[in-house]
């Protein structure tokens, strides 16, 4: 079916693809940007299918999309992800959380709507807390998940946009029969953690009509160089490694090529082509960037502008957030993190900041209780609180 383009007046086109129920093969057609890309603005659907979404088929209705975002140099850019809206709830009046996925490497099997479907996402309680409340949820895949992976892993100037655009694609799609004026949450961990934020941060500027209310973000990888670098030889190298591709991705004048040895050119291709988060953390634990490199060229001006750029705390955060770190985390830093949350009280953001005493893994879960605590009493207009 032919394609419309997308904008304010246009109607999606529905794209028949593989089966709804994740039966068939993995379909890469759907994920692949038409080029040129459509006129419109960000948020505009460019397509759309139905969606079986793994475990929740018999309670939400569901939509995978395409929609237009931004990427981090400021062009207009395809993203993909899912929209679930509870078959209980009135979409008219259905708040919208945009659930910003954890890290599911650069593999295009790993797409998070793709695990989402078949029931093997891995955040899905997060997800159940959302619908079992009766909130329409709108999950990112982040750019670049296509047969031809160009994911820009960590960089919030690409993500932020993409958290955004994928609340403003879920009020703009017709089928789902939300409003445009329901109210709005961020919610993220780990990556999605920084997303969140990220998104939260450009929200005023780059979507002032949002009705947001929240975020709440854990794990936040605030600084990507404290993040990064301490990764060097340790259980989360992958992490590492896979954050100088999607630096890499993201500004094509770092070439990240132009100082890898054989054996790093080796491993990056085999991690593109294969690695979810699983493989990151298991297949490249413990290994070192000097095996993968010839020289620091992560450290030359360019990489450190372009870091630094991507460093969250510079503007505040117009709503009430809740952020929160594992004091043991051991794939983001803790510091870096309590140092963000220091950076928005003085901002004057109203930032509820809670920390727990176990490992960044465990509390992809474990956190799960407060966020939709904090989520309830900022949808029932409950007054924030800060502990600042």
């Amino acid at each position: 079916m032919a394609l419309t383009a997308a904008g304010a007046s246009a109607a999606p086109a529905h794209v028949a693809a593989a089966p709804a129920d994740g039966t068939g093969p993995f379909d890469d057609s759907f994920y692949t940007p038409p080029s040129p890309l459509p006129a419109g603005k960000p948020g505009d659907v460019i397509r759309w299918r139905e969606s079986k979404a793994g475990p929740r088929k018999d309670s939400a209705s569901a939509w995978q999309v395409m929609y237009l975002s931004t990427n981090a140099l400021g062009q207009p850019d395809a993203v993909t992800g899912t929209v679930l809206v509870p078959k209980s709830a009135d979409p008219a009046t259905a708040p919208i959380v945009a659930f910003a996925p954890g890290t599911h490497g650069p593999a295009f099997s790993c797409t998070p709507s793709a695990m989402m479907n078949i029931g093997a996402f891995y955040e899905q309680p997060g997800v159940d807390d959302l619908l079992d409340a009766g909130y329409a949820v709108a999950i990112t895949d982040y750019e670049g998940y296509q047969s031809d992976p160009k994911t820009t892993y960590v960089v919030g100037r690409s993500e932020g946009p993409a958290v955004i655009d994928s609340v403003r694609a879920a009020q703009r799609l017709a089928a789902t029969k939300l409003s445009a004026t329901s109210k709005v949450l961020f919610r993220g961990y780990s990556q999605g953690g920084g997303a969140a934020a990220w998104a939260g941060q450009l929200q005023p500027d780059y979507a002032p009509e949002l009705n947001l209310v929240g975020v709440a973000a854990g794990g936040i990888p605030a600084d990507l160089v404290q993040v990064t670098l301490q990764l060097d030889g340790k259980f989360g190298f992958g992490v590492f490694a896979y954050a100088l591709i999607g630096l890499d991705r993201a500004y094509p004048e770092l070439k990240l090529d132009s100082f890898l040895s054989d054996n790093g050119r080796a491993k990056l291709a085999e991690m593109q082509k294969s690695a979810c988060t699983f493989e990151l953390l298991t297949t490249y634990a413990n290994q070192k960037i000097g095996d993968y490199t010839t020289s620091a060229g992560y450290v030359k001006p360019a990489w450190v502008a372009r870091l630094n750029e991507n460093k969250l705390g510079a503007a505040p955060i117009k709503v009430p957030v809740f952020e929160y770190h594992a004091t043991g985390d051991q794939l983001v830093q803790f510091k870096q993190a309590d140092t963000l949350h220091k950076a928005y009280c003085t901002a004057g953001v109203k930032v509820t900041w809670k920390t727990y005493d176990t490992d960044h893994i465990t509390l992809v879960y474990t956190g799960n209780a407060d966020v939709l605590a904090f989520i309830k009493d900022r949808i029932a207009g409950t007054p924030a609180t800060s502990n600042c």
